[in-house]
């Protein structure tokens, strides 16, 4: 059994590499096994190794040399279906940042957060929760807009799912929501099942947007914050 969460990082840039190097390194609980510069080497080093060998987190830049990290995501989806990616994306790649959330990414972060913004991201997805960088929920908010000004069909969520989904939205993970609404977390994890069937999708970042998308979270949410 793993004491730590188990993070591999694919960036290109050798003074950002070290930069999350040396702050992962510091943070309890977290470990830094392996980085790559590329996707390539990345996806080679996972197709080596056995199912249940993978890290817990990938923290992929979309912007690689050769094969892009948009590109790569559902290779590493294929490879290491158990490994929950967090994309690091420039301000600039907004719109392949969503793509990305469409192909199964759990997670989105700018460069441009904090290195604590970073480890809190990854331990909330690692507990089963989505890391939701607010300048990214403010782009998904005016990209959805249109669709959100037409009447909302009826929704096929519960009260109860409707809390919990607008709870994920700010960026709870399934403990903090346990707490927060004085329920079992394998309550929670069993209502956010039967919201991502609702939904039809594979996980929170994908039910968020489909929350935002069919009007069953308020559009001003996150413009608020």
């Amino acid at each position: 059994m793993k004491n730590n969460i188990d993070v591999m990082l694919v960036e290109d840039h050798p003074e950002y590499r070290e930069t999350i190097e040396f702050v992962l390194g510091k943070e309890k609980g977290i470990e830094l096994s392996c980085q790559f510069g590329n996707a390539e080497l990345a996806l080679r080093s996972l197709e080596s190794k056995p199912l249940g060998e993978h890290s817990d987190i990938i923290l992929l830049d979309l912007n690689l040399p050769g094969m892009s990290g948009l590109e790569a995501m559902p290779w590493f989806k294929k490879y290491a279906p158990e490994s929950k990616v967090i994309i690091l994306s420039q301000s600039g790649r907004d719109a392949d940042v969503l793509s990305a959330v469409q192909c199964g990414a759990s997670g989105y972060l700018l460069k441009s957060c904090t290195m604590a913004e970073i480890t809190q991201g990854i331990r909330c997805v690692n507990d089963g929760g989505a890391t939701l960088e607010s300048g990214l929920a403010r782009f998904i908010m005016s990209t959805l807009r249109p669709k959100l000004s037409e009447p909302a069909s009826e929704t096929p969520l519960s009260e109860r799912e409707r809390e919990i989904i607008s709870l994920v939205g700010d960026g709870l993970t399934q403990k903090e929501i346990s707490s927060e609404l004085k329920i079992s977390i394998y309550t929670v994890t069993d209502h956010l099942k039967h919201i991502y069937e609702k939904l039809g999708v594979a996980n929170a970042p994908q039910a968020i947007s489909k929350a935002y998308e069919t009007g069953i979270l308020p559009s001003g949410k996150k413009l608020d914050e």
